[in-house]
């Protein structure tokens, strides 16, 4: 009883301090101060989730006051958003309903914490259309009151903080989750600091040794990097002294996950990556009206003393990003021959770059030009709108549109009546038509970018002047959506074809029953699906499209190719036959045969505990043919329709959807193997050409390695070389030694493992 009574008042110290905290942090904030709402918000939820514990094992109360405390602190809500958050799971969880909460406070408050009652349980559910219904759920609205979403995001936020409770499988599927959409939501919504820790969060979860490795790495040069900060910031601050500027320089250290991404994305080590550091100049402006003046002598006096590296200049400040970002970036030589990223920003910039929309709001009142990020978040949010009016049927197909317009770089394209237009980055003539409006888009035949006619695949770059071309006669074709890369022109697209397979179906469907009267066949399910099979098509439906489209025409010679199948068929119905065949094969040892046949036996699956990969059972699993995982890969393990578990890389961009659209199928999975099998893998080689480039090659593989190699293909041209190499190796370790063994040679620049 001591016990039961001693916990309680700890629990009450730990409750009390935590609501302390969020008040005093409510009180330093520039909201007007309706601290008794936030009391009672506080006094309601508390009673509510009584005697519930959180699987950390603290009160569950502690989860909405840390939510709370984000939205406050981090966010910068005021006290409508602060109530909202606090009583954000007390529908959800317990017997109080929405119309509660409307009775006892401010209808708004009640409209907030309806929305995330909707979105409630992460916005995926275990079915896939379930899943994309909650998405479109969130999406809707997140547009009628974006502090939704806001409260929605700190509440994952705190979830990733405290991850480490929940079993390895979860974790897997919660910061897949999180990478996959929360991550991007809070970068279109401008909260840069919480974006990147819901990106560092998802990969210490995801690639926990990963993480550790690239954190110890940074540990290690960060005494390099401070001295080289030092250096670098000391002539600058003299300069702006001089000029009479109040002003904070911050030194920026990129996190793991940036680093790791640039390492993936650029085939580097660690140490290849020099532009670690970033220095930002955040400064009050003289005067209200010379703010963006000032960010160009500072600019100015910045690169008097440093030489600017002449493609490396944005300014986000005459057009601001999307997301309302705005400053000058430049990258300047340091004195120890670093390049250096040096953002210049002014307080209010600065405030919004970290805190994004929500900043906003705080700077309204009285400034001139503050109505731009609030017009373009009204935009984008007309554009999901948009999107939401014609869904599309596939629940990770409409995730990946979405998508689409949450994480792009930006450029500027120009009207022809002058007006500036942001585009993604890497988007074509075809998308900027699709942007403008539907008729341009699906009637676009081509472009005249600075007055030069172009193909609608065109790709844009910033500066360009657009002028669309269109024709009555263009029809939208498939391989448009290969070249598109806005959410928009491809969800349009998508929906033009589906309607125009729509109507070829019809036809098609009308084509068979004509032929089946023809012959006087009666047209059943059956004899449909024997078609498919004469036609190698996969459905009804696809068979319908191909017949009405008039690339299949019907004949006498169907009526004997459908009894052969017929016939074939009943000879084969007791035979089961294989999709997957594993690219691994048993190591043949000296004197044995090895059976190529098993008895494969289905594997019993506990979720709560990780899948063990080892000689014995490997056999009863399948590998995934587009990541081709090995031994010492980090992997996860998915629990398919038909009971069979799929082996994935945990980067694996098909694990990447499969977290999100079936998390609960997750497995943990972990390798036991003892280097007796054999596993293909690809090597991408590369360098500068030279005679005896591949004799030297295959003197490291085969003699001093003994790898056995499936395949070699090399092309050269001008000097250069490429190519890749398939062999056989036991695990990653194999990998590491050829990979190092093989830069050794000389001409050789890069070495990757493709897979």
């Amino acid at each position: 009883m001591e016990d039961v009574n001693k916990q309680a008042l700890q629990d009450e110290e730990m409750v009390s301090a935590a609501y302390q905290n969020l008040i005093e942090t409510y009180l330093a904030s520039p909201h007007r101060k309706k601290v008794d709402i936030i009391q009672k918000a506080f006094n309601f939820a508390k009673q509510a989730h009584k005697g519930v514990r959180r699987l950390s094992g603290e009160p569950y109360i502690m989860h909405p006051l840390a939510v709370a405390q984000i939205v406050c602190g981090e966010i910068g809500l005021g006290s409508t958003s602060i109530c909202a958050a606090l009583l954000h799971d007390v529908v959800e969880d317990t017997e109080y309903t929405v119309e509660d909460i409307a009775n006892v406070f401010d209808p708004k408050i009640a409209q907030i914490v309806d929305g995330l009652t909707k979105i409630s349980g992460g916005i995926f559910g275990d079915k896939a259309s379930a899943q994309a219904e909650s998405f479109r759920k969130l999406l809707l609205t997140m547009s009628d009151d974006i502090r939704v979403i806001l409260i929605k995001i700190s509440d994952r936020l705190h979830n990733m903080r405290t991850l480490g409770s929940q079993p390895t499988h979860k974790q897997y599927k919660i910061a897949g989750e999180t990478l996959y959409i929360y991550a991007p939501l809070a970068h279109r919504l401008g909260l840069n600091i919480i974006k990147e820790e819901l990106e560092d969060l998802s990969f210490r979860y995801e690639q926990p040794e990963v993480h550790e490795q690239i954190s110890i790495q940074l540990e290690e040069i960060k005494p390099e990097l401070d001295k080289a900060y030092e250096l670098f910031i000391r002539p600058i601050r003299a300069k702006l002294d001089s000029m009479g500027f109040h002003y904070d320089i911050k030194a920026r250290i990129k996190h793991p996950y940036s680093i790791w991404m640039k390492m993936q994305n650029k085939h580097v080590a660690f140490n290849e990556i020099y532009d670690l550091l970033a220095v930002r100049i955040i400064f009050d402006p003289h005067e209200i009206d010379t703010e963006i003046s000032d960010c160009f002598q500072i600019y100015a006096a910045c690169t008097s003393i440093y030489k600017a590296h002449p493609e490396r200049f944005r300014d986000w400040l005459s057009n601001p990003k999307s997301n309302g970002y705005q400053a000058l970036h430049t990258t300047l030589m340091s004195p120890q021959g670093r390049w250096v990223e040096l953002q210049i920003r002014s307080r209010r910039m600065d405030d919004m770059a970290e805190r994004g929309f929500a900043a906003h709001w705080k700077y309204k009142e009285g400034e001139k030009d503050t109505s731009t990020s609030e017009r373009e978040l009204e935009k984008w949010l007309a554009t999901i709108k948009e999107l939401l009016d014609d869904p599309q049927p596939s629940a990770m197909d409409f995730l990946s549109t979405i998508k689409l317009n949450l994480y792009s770089s930006e450029i500027l394209v120009i009207t022809p009546k002058g007006e500036f237009k942001t585009m993604p980055l890497g988007c074509t003539a075809l998308d900027f038509a699709f942007s403008i409006h539907t008729f341009l888009g699906t009637h676009c035949m081509g472009a005249k970018v600075n007055h030069q006619l172009v193909p609608i695949n065109h790709q844009l770059k910033s500066g360009d002047q657009v002028e669309i071309l269109t024709s009555n006669a263009m029809r939208v074709e498939a391989e448009w959506l290969n070249f598109v890369t806005t959410a928009k022109a491809r969800n349009k697209i998508e929906a033009v074809l589906r309607r125009q397979k729509r109507e070829q179906q019809k036809v098609g469907e009308e084509l068979v029953e004509e032929w089946c009267q023809q012959h006087e066949l009666e047209m059943t399910s059956q004899l449909v699906d024997h078609l498919c099979v004469v036609h190698d098509q996969p459905s009804r439906e696809e068979l319908f499209a191909i017949i009405g489209a008039g690339s299949v025409v019907l004949s006498d010679a169907d009526i004997t190719a459908i009894r052969r199948v017929a016939e074939g068929r009943q000879k084969n119905e007791s035979k089961g036959w294989s999709r997957f065949v594993p690219f691994w094969r048993p190591k043949a040892k000296t004197g044995e045969n090895v059976k190529n046949e098993k008895t494969v036996t289905e594997p019993v699956i506990d979720r709560k505990k990780p899948v063990i990969l080892n000689e014995e059972n490997l056999s009863r699993y399948v590998m995934c043919p587009h990541c081709r995982p090995i031994p010492g890969d980090q992997v996860l393990g998915y629990l398919d329709e038909q009971n069979r578990v799929v082996i994935h890389k945990r980067k694996c961009p098909i694990a990447d959807q499969l977290k999100t659209s079936h998390g609960n199928h997750i497995l943990a999975a972990t390798w036991d193997t003892h280097k007796l099998f054999d596993f293909s893998t690809t090597i991408h080689i590369a360098g500068i050409d030279r005679v005896g480039i591949i004799k030297s090659l295959a003197e490291v593989i085969t003699q001093q390695l003994n790898v056995n190699v499936h395949r070699l293909t090399i092309a050269a041209d001008n000097g250069i070389f490429q190519g890749d190499i398939d062999l056989s190796v036991h695990d990653t370790e194999d990998v590491e030694i050829i990979i190092r063994n093989l830069k050794k040679i000389d001409g050789i620049e890069d070495v990757v493992r493709l897979n």
